[in-house]
């Protein structure tokens, strides 16, 4: 008779290699440490080696051990996305969400990777434009989530993250050193617009707006040809780009607050999921 890997002795195996101890990983799983023990000893029976070094103050995986992690972090994934699809959310389901461009650059990845590593059959559709017009669309139920950089009704928000806001110039020109400093901006409504223009108001620094539109790629573009500065996300900074310090005569700019608003539509399970998602995240 075949041995079989019980996916809940390799979920517990693969806590304890991430956490590197029993302890840690006891408390993770909901089990007491010598349950935890148990279920180690009874996978290292059935694969015939030990797959830990004790060792104090964290365990090290053997060789067989090393292998195993493979393995098991294969089919946990495996199983994760078969239960996802074919006991949660429909895989028919589309999701209508939106973010403001100045933010897609550096959060998108993370986001989408792990979303459809999760739920590879929803379709994702995105719309990105200002805060206030996203807003306004999920009120509407034209989109049913978005990030978004203020919070008009806090409670159909929920804060995700603060995000820093830089100051950024091409490495290749000097224009944050002319005496009237041109700026490449986003739109009027713009909260990192506005608070770039009140610092340097504030330290006395002589500029002018050279540029300015909704869209992070034309500002990247003006300022990687040297043409003005700009102040963006530093999630969305390219490497292309270098951040320009207090010490060069640009002031710190306040970070950003970000959330999460939904539709008020009930039974939403794509929505559930995308929001679940986010929870899940370790934002930088």
């Amino acid at each position: 008779m075949k041995q079989t890997l019980d996916p809940d002795l390799l979920r517990t195996f693969v806590t304890i290699t991430e956490g590197g101890s029993f302890r840690d990983a006891a408390s993770k799983i909901g089990r007491s440490q010598s349950a935890t023990s148990m279920q180690i000893q009874k996978l290292e029976q059935i694969l015939g080696e030990s797959l830990f070094t004790r060792e104090r103050p964290a365990v090290r995986l053997t060789k067989k051990g090393e292998a195993l992690l493979i393995y098991a972090r294969r089919i946990l994934q495996l199983q994760d996305e078969a239960v996802s699809n074919l006991v949660g959310t429909a895989p028919n389901d589309t999701l209508h969400f939106g973010i403001p461009d100045d933010y897609a650059r550096g959060l998108l990845p993370t986001i989408l990777t792990r979303f459809a590593q999760e739920h590879p059959l929803i379709e994702v559709t995105i719309t990105c434009a200002p805060s206030a017009t996203l807003e306004k669309m999920v009120e509407e139920n034209t989109l049913e989530a978005a990030i978004v950089s203020r919070s008009a009704k806090a409670e159909t928000c929920r804060f995700l993250k603060k995000e820093a806001v830089v100051w950024v110039a091409s490495p290749n020109h000097a224009v944050g050193r002319r005496a009237v400093v041109p700026l490449a901006v986003f739109q009027a409504d713009c909260m990192i617009r506005k608070n770039a223009i009140a610092a340097l108001a504030a330290e006395g620094r002589d500029f002018r707006v050279a540029f300015s539109s909704p869209n992070l790629a034309a500002l990247i573009a003006v300022v990687d040809s040297g043409l003005a500065i700009a102040a963006m996300p530093l999630s969305s900074v390219p490497p292309e780009l270098t951040v320009l310090k207090e010490r060069e005569g640009f002031p710190p700019l306040p970070s950003i607050d970000l959330f999460l608003t939904r539709s008020r539509i009930e039974e939403q399970p794509a929505v559930d999921a995308f929001a679940d998602c986010l929870g899940e995240i370790e934002w930088s």
